[in-house]
């Protein structure tokens, strides 16, 4: 199997294809990456920028530079000797505009008759025969239905006509509504997806529907256009994308590890707190959100948390959030509204000897998914998950307590069809209610509210960020780590320069009290979350904020929500975003508040950079952010940036300029092009992991590891941590560090060692530095 050292993501899309991707590849090169790694190019939903909603998964999507493009791509990474991963998409394909997937069109028009009816997940039953589609602004709207070219049609929307349901110029048939009767799918108001919904989706998405690749016959016509790919030479590696949807993913694994010829895979697994993967799992790892929470909370002041706990709660009007009671209510909210349709397909599946009634086993199932501390029981591996979860529904809930007893065995049984389909759901409503709502609910600290992440556990010690780190070269070394991805709710620097907080929790409570009389919002943890937000990547312009802002109330569903937006609050927060390019006393304060961030935000991105870059695993660096990257959730994360900017200040950092301060774009890219080339040209430097002690005042300052092992000494990472604290303590004064032989900043070039080597001189230039031993 070959194996990355490195990886860099790149964004695969209309403007920016296969063949500006092989473009870059120079570049990249130069930079020090060893595979290039691409989001979904099969052919997706015409528009689509990030190409998850795949409508053809039998050919690349000419949009994104087809198979030609992914040949030059190939070709130029294979010249310069890199190798190629690709993100792949097999829970679900999209399903927006029928007519762009042969698979959806085909089933809309033949029914349970149609050769990719077993593909889609359907309760043909609970739909009486049809698919029930949810886009019609109400019911009565089926009066705008007519027939046009030999389709149905309802505005924009098209669908088929079954062979024999409608003949031109019969006027018997011409009535549309007649028509669509007779169709293999009914057309239903948008808002009845929450409950009368009879296909899988992709969480609460209704044009993404799920896929049965389980089936051998789907797999392989779903992989064909893979499985090329390795058989000629193009592709390396893959990345598995929800694969906590599927129905069988160890099974998937193996299938695919087959097919690729034991490929290099990774998945997009999220690992809360002490979950290690499945032993069944064939892949490498993950995409590393375990990895950037670790790294995100070693650079957060454990002093800070009562600070901003005692803010937090006067935000809530005096109450103390009570976390695991949060998530609870948000899981329930999910599971009695977007994905409802989900737990009454579930209650379906109940045995009648269960004795319970539909709504009585949904409201259990709810309540048992609500307690779920993981994504997902992967039985009958994780039976004493599922049943610790049960336990704890029971506790919250006494009165489910024979519900929950009569479903618990029909739930362990891996083999029956409510055993596995509960456990396709409950990393839905984990995904819906902790990420994409408790997030944006949870806001003491946004740097702890991030993809994959606990962010009840505030900051982690050097001492246990070391055995972690000992751990996964043990047990994961070739897992993925990062630290910005397309998903992330806000990228590697915002989280760095909000991590800052933690260490000004008093001048963070004064200026937050300041912005909200000047522009007030009747809303305290959402105004905590947006504040926090904008000192994080201002300067930022107005409509990048307001976006974010917009999105985040919604998804927070506190004050407004997606489904009814409250116009009334949307108002007030729109004029908050306003008041910081239009209130001169708002800006003001802003940027004094921004002013005394930026720097020590700039100390901890390096440090989180570097440390990630050289810490065990396969570091991975999202696209653009070797140079500062303040961005907030997609799509923000997801904007253009210039690789061309990026290449003249990579070869004038070659020729020997130098960053002017640790604050300009060209340090962040130092560190990045250093670390990554001391990673590839010298892999022997990264076999091992010690921590590496330190003596003196500022030592708790000092985060330091040695890759190496005890008989071959490696590279040394040095990490200044909590940068306020080091400053107000007279920096690092006698603290210092034994280095066993010579070793060289491959940062400044200077040498040092062997001996005892004072801390402050390593760091006199940067707030970083990465030794190598002296070839």
């Amino acid at each position: 199997m070959r194996t990355p050292v490195s990886t860099y993501r790149l964004q695969i899309r209309p403007g920016f294809t296969l063949q500006d991707a092989a473009q870059a590849v120079p570049y990249l090169k130069s930079l020090g990456v060893d595979w290039i790694y691409l989001s979904p190019i099969l052919t997706a939903e015409q528009g689509s920028d990030h190409g998850y909603d795949v409508t053809d998964p039998s050919a690349i999507d000419p949009d994104r530079g087809g198979p030609e493009g992914l040949l030059a791509a190939s070709a130029a990474a294979r010249e310069a000797g890199m190798g190629v991963l690709v993100d792949i998409v097999p829970n679900h394909v999209g399903v927006a505009t029928p007519a762009q997937n042969p698979w959806w069109w085909s089933l809309l028009k033949e029914g349970r008759q149609s050769p990719y009816a077993q593909a889609f997940d359907v309760d043909w039953d609970f739909g009486g025969g049809r698919v029930r589609l949810p886009v019609l602004g109400e019911d009565s709207d089926l009066d705008a239905l007519e027939i046009r070219d030999g389709e149905l049609r309802y505005y924009d929307h098209r669908f088929p006509l079954a062979e024999g349901t409608y003949t031109a110029g019969d006027s018997a048939a011409d009535d549309p509504r007649a028509v669509h009767d007779r169709q293999h799918y009914e057309l239903i108001g948008w808002r009845r997806a929450d409950t009368d919904l009879n296909y899988r989706r992709f969480f609460a998405v209704n044009s993404l529907a799920g896929i049965r690749v389980e089936l051998p016959e789907v797999f392989d016509e779903a992989h064909a256009e893979v499985v090329r790919w390795f058989r000629d030479g193009l592709v390396d590696g893959l990345r598995i994308d929800h694969p906590d949807g599927l129905a069988d993913p160890a099974g998937y694994l193996h299938r695919l590890r087959e097919v690729t010829g034991g490929s290099y895979l990774l998945i997009e697994k999220i690992l809360e707190p002490g979950e290690v993967l499945p032993a069944g799992f064939e892949c490498e790892g993950t995409t590393g959100y375990d990895a950037l929470a670790d790294v995100d909370r070693v650079f957060v002041d454990a002093a800070g948390q009562g600070g901003l706990d005692a803010l937090d709660a006067e935000l809530r009007g005096g109450q103390v959030a009570d976390y695991e009671e949060m998530i609870r209510g948000t899981k329930r909210r999910i599971t009695d509204g977007i994905l409802h349709s989900e737990m009454l397909r579930l209650a379906r599946l109940v045995p009648a000897g269960a004795g319970l009634t539909q709504d009585a086993a949904a409201d259990a199932l709810s309540e048992i998914i609500a307690a779920f501390p993981v994504y997902r029981s992967y039985l009958p591996e994780g039976a004493d998950v599922l049943r610790e979860a049960c336990e704890l529904a029971v506790r919250r809930r006494p009165d489910l307590a024979d519900a929950v007893g009569a479903l618990l065995p029909h739930l362990l049984d891996a083999d029956a069809e409510l055993g596995l389909r509960f456990q396709q759901t409950s990393g839905m409503v984990m995904a819906k209610g902790v990420e994409d709502t408790a997030f944006f609910r949870y806001t003491r600290l946004g740097t702890l509210t991030e993809v994959g992440a606990d962010p009840t556990e505030f900051a982690v010690a050097p001492g246990e960020f070391h055995t972690r780190m000992a751990r996964r070269q043990a047990e994961l070394p070739l897992s993925m780590t990062t630290l910005s991805t397309h998903d992330t709710k806000r990228s590697e620097d915002t989280r760095a320069r909000i991590s800052v907080l933690a260490e000004l929790a008093p001048e963070w409570q004064a200026s937050l009290r300041r912005l909200q009389k000047l522009a007030p919002l009747p809303d305290g943890p959402l105004a905590n979350l947006l504040w926090q937000a904008v000192a994080g990547v201002w300067p930022a312009d107005r409509d990048r904020l307001q976006s974010y802002a917009q999105k985040a109330a919604r998804e927070a569903g506190n004050s407004t929500d997606w489904i009814d937006p409250d116009e009334a609050f949307e108002a007030k927060l729109a004029a908050a975003v306003d008041a910081a390019f239009d209130n001169p006393a708002v800006t003001a304060e802003l940027e004094s508040l921004v002013a005394l961030l930026a720097p020590y935000g700039a100390v901890n991105s390096l440090g989180a950079k570097l440390v990630q870059l050289t810490m065990p695993g396969v570091p991975d660096v999202y696209q653009g952010t070797e140079f500062w990257d303040r961005s907030l959730t997609d799509p923000d994360n997801r904007r253009p940036f210039d690789f061309g900017e990026r290449q003249r200040a990579l070869a004038a950092l070659d020729a020997g300029e130098r960053p002017a301060s640790y604050l300009d774009d060209a340090a962040k890219l130092l560190v990045t092009s250093r670390a990554l080339r001391l990673r590839r040209d010298r892999p022997e430097l990264f076999t091992g992991y010690t921590p590496v002690t330190a003596t003196g005042a500022a030592a708790a300052h000092l985060l330091a590891f040695d890759r190496g092992t005890s008989s071959a000494p490696g590279a040394v990472t040095l990490a200044t941590r909590l940068p306020r604290g080091l400053e107000q303590r007279g920096g690092w004064q006698d603290t210092a560090i034994q280095l066993a032989s010579a070793m060289t900043d491959e940062l400044t070039g200077n040498t040092y060692g062997p001996g005892r080597v004072a801390v402050g001189e390593v760091l006199r230039d940067y707030p970083v530095a990465l030794l190598a031993p002296v070839a």
